[in-house]
């Protein structure tokens, strides 16, 4: 995977249906493994790119989440591990676990591995922090496994996980559009792409494009 290293793209930041500012950052990875986080800092596009760079939590900026693991990562992970909810200990507690569980080549293994490192690093359900807005509950954990191209989902309301395989979806031109009903607290287990209904194309947020003149 080549990090774009220009930005030869607009980034078009409504205002979300709450009122708020819309903020964002990335994380890409790709089948050989390699990934990249990109962040916006002060108004300036950093990138990190490499098979180093795993791990990424909301705040604070990700040179400093860096900062802050090289000092837990000479304490030791076996010795203490930070055990809030702050997304600074989050990034601690996955980027140690992520390397400290077996590196396996049987997916399901793989994938339990995965997923046990979401769910120690989940926000509980309800869990406020005074004076940390940004903290909030975690209602989905989503791991995609790339070489095989099957997207596992799992959330805390339901006891069971599914599996979306992307070969088992239509992207053929004209081929309908299709969601997975999920506003009535539907619950899935096993492979859910054959519960995808057909719907109206998702409308994103944006900034209309000016009138010709």
């Amino acid at each position: 995977m080549a990090a774009l290293r220009a930005e030869p793209f607009a980034v078009i930041a409504p205002k979300l249906p709450n009122g708020m500012a819309s903020t964002m950052h990335l994380a890409l990875s790709d089948p050989s493994g390699d990934s990249a986080i990109f962040q916006y800092v002060g108004g300036t596009l950093t990138i990190h790119h490499g098979r180093q760079f795993q791990v990424m939590t909301n705040s604070p900026v990700y040179d400093q989440q860096l900062a802050l693991n090289a000092y837990w990562e000479q304490i030791g992970g076996v010795t203490m591990l930070p055990g809030t909810n702050r997304a600074a200990d989050r990034f601690v507690r996955a980027s140690f676990y992520i390397k400290a569980i077996p590196q396996t080549a049987d997916v399901s293994q793989a994938l339990a591995g995965a997923m046990s490192v979401l769910r120690n690093c989940s926000v509980p359900i309800g869990i406020t922090t005074p004076g940390q807005p940004n903290i909030s509950s975690t209602i989905w954990r989503v791991a995609s496994d790339q070489k095989n191209k099957v997207y596992y989902f799992d959330s805390p309301f339901s006891m069971t996980s599914f599996a979306v395989p992307l070969a088992s979806l239509d992207f053929k031109p004209g081929a309908p559009v299709k969601k997975l009903p999920m506003a009535q607290g539907q619950t899935y287990s096993g492979n859910a792409a054959e519960r995808f209904v057909v719907a109206a194309p998702f409308a994103f947020l944006g900034i209309e494009a000016p009138a010709a003149h």
